[in-house]
């Protein structure tokens, strides 16, 4: 199973930036679709962003972070990264990195958490109003 490790959360202004970062532990990283969850408190874990398999030709957003957010991977670092920009309060949470092994990939199926087989240990991301 893929070990996933999450940094760069942190507390941040209303308006301010933040880059995630996912270290996989695997070496067939670009086989992976990726994925980027978030859980605030109370409220069930939701699907930020997620990124296809390969290049990462195909990404797939919330439509609350359209715009603001962007999923992108290094195969060569197997590492996938989220920029989070102009994040509000409603953006705090627990974010959470996910590697999913079946090989398909579609807007429908990144966002069940039931197709994803690793996850991180979550990071938090705190942005003050």
């Amino acid at each position: 199973q893929v070990q996933l490790v999450e940094s760069g959360g942190g507390l941040v202004q209303a308006g301010g930036s933040l880059r995630l970062s996912c270290a996989a532990s695997t070496r067939t990283f670009s086989n992976y679709v990726m994925g980027w969850f978030r859980q605030a408190p109370g409220k069930e874990r939701e699907l930020v962003a997620a990124i296809r398999w390969g290049n990462g030709g195909s990404t797939h957003y919330a439509d609350s972070v359209k715009g603001l957010f962007t999923i992108s991977r290094d195969n060569d670092k197997n590492t996938v990264y989220l920029q989070m920009n102009s994040l509000k309060p409603e953006d705090t949470a627990v974010y959470y990195c996910a590697a999913d092994s079946g090989g398909l990939f579609s807007a429908v199926l990144a966002q069940r958490p039931e197709r994803y087989n690793g996850w991180g240990q979550g990071t938090q991301v705190t942005v003050s109003s």
